[in-house]
């Protein structure tokens, strides 16, 4: 992997140049699949330049939470593989890991992407309980916007498996078929995450791992058709509220592009 000096790149942005010369609002190249795991209900790859990242999603019926009897559960989980960057390592989730699950599923929420009361089967008793997994294949940077998309890519690809409900006296079983999928799960919404970078008081969408190493400041916006559903800052540098506004105008019509290219 080959390494640039950060205040190479800083000096690139005052000049309006970027290392791999694209415009600053411009995305790499994006490529989805999906239905890349057989054994899942629901999955895609997305390709980001180099950054590769997959996300599966899984189903089972369980209990709801009790602040929320008559909706089903979103629970997401990320991974970063060993083989993916030369700094990531075998073993428990870290907080880097943690921190993308967290960004990535509050997205989905915030957006109000699931209607989660059609995932209710039994109010206060069972619900669907939605899991997504997300594994870090290649790191090239952004691995925000690239898991993120995935996320939403593998849950428009989900169908629910067969349920079937068998009342046993007072009681009732519930079994589910996974060989057989039947209807596609509640999605009202499709938020993409736009991540933008301040390097050298410049503001550029996508950064590349090489352009990582030189932010100010760093803000993800979970955007849906028509608002922000949701904000994440990283990186110690601030941005300005001129700023902050000129990011959220950038990201509408950015993440109007890249919805686009969801099936």
């Amino acid at each position: 992997m080959i390494s640039i000096d950060p205040d190479v790149i800083k000096e690139l942005a005052d000049k309006g140049l970027r290392i791999d010369r694209r415009a600053f609002d411009e995305y790499r190249p994006i490529k989805i699949e999906t239905g890349v795991i057989e054994k899942a209900e629901g999955s895609a790859k997305v390709e980001l330049g180099g950054t590769k990242v997959i996300a599966g999603v899984k189903m089972e019926v369980g209990e709801p939470f009790p602040d929320s009897p008559d909706e089903g559960v979103l629970i997401t989980n990320a991974e970063f593989l060993a083989f993916a960057h030369q700094e990531f390592e075998e073993g428990p989730p870290n907080e880097d890991s943690i921190e993308l699950a967290r960004v990535v599923d509050r997205a989905i929420r915030e957006s109000k992407a699931i209607n989660f009361k059609k995932l209710c089967i039994e109010e206060g008793k069972k619900v669907w309980m939605i899991f997504i997994d997300i594994d870090i294949l290649d790191h090239d940077g952004n691995l925000i916007d690239a898991a993120s998309l995935a996320a939403i890519a593998a849950l428009l690809n989900a169908k629910f498996p067969k349920l079937e409900i068998v009342e046993e006296g007072d009681e009732k079983k519930y079994t589910i078929d996974y060989e057989q999928k039947t209807d596609p799960l509640p999605i009202e919404q499709r938020p993409i995450t736009i991540t933008a970078a301040k390097i050298n008081g410049k503001i550029l969408l996508d950064p590349n791992i090489a352009e990582e190493s030189a932010v100010e400041g760093e803000v993800s916006m979970g955007v849906t058709d028509n608002m922000i559903a949701s904000i994440q800052k990283s990186s110690p540098g601030g941005f300005t509220i001129e700023e902050i506004n000129r990011i959220a105008e950038i990201s509408l019509k950015k993440a109007a592009e890249i919805r686009g290219l969801l099936k």
